[in-house]
């Protein structure tokens, strides 16, 4: 594999972790924070609009999973996805901390 398709399965990691809690909450009728918020990433968005980010993170991290052959057969696109999804995790459970702090 090239450097770029672990780049791409890293970040289809990121994508897909990023989608679940704004798919959740969205789901819920709850509203939280995205990138559209004011102040941004603080505030609170929408439940349409976080199912709406949550939906296009969800294609972005399925393109990014596909271009970095994550579903074939060898365990090294895994892992790199595996690192995107914790590191973007527990970036998100540290960023959102603020959210009840607001």
């Amino acid at each position: 594999m090239e450097w770029y398709q672990y780049l791409a399965a890293f970040f289809a990691g990121a994508f897909l972790a990023n989608s679940v809690p704004h798919f959740v909450y969205g789901i819920a009728g709850d509203k939280f924070p995205t990138p559209f918020s004011k102040p941004r990433g603080i505030g609170l968005s929408s439940p349409t609009l976080n199912v709406v980010w949550a939906l296009f993170n969800m294609v972005i991290g399925y393109l990014l999973f596909r271009s970095g052959h994550v579903s074939d057969d060898s365990l090294l696109p895994r892992l790199t996805c595996f690192a995107g999804v914790a590191a973007m995790s527990i970036q998100l459970s540290i960023g959102f901390q603020r959210k009840h702090k607001a």
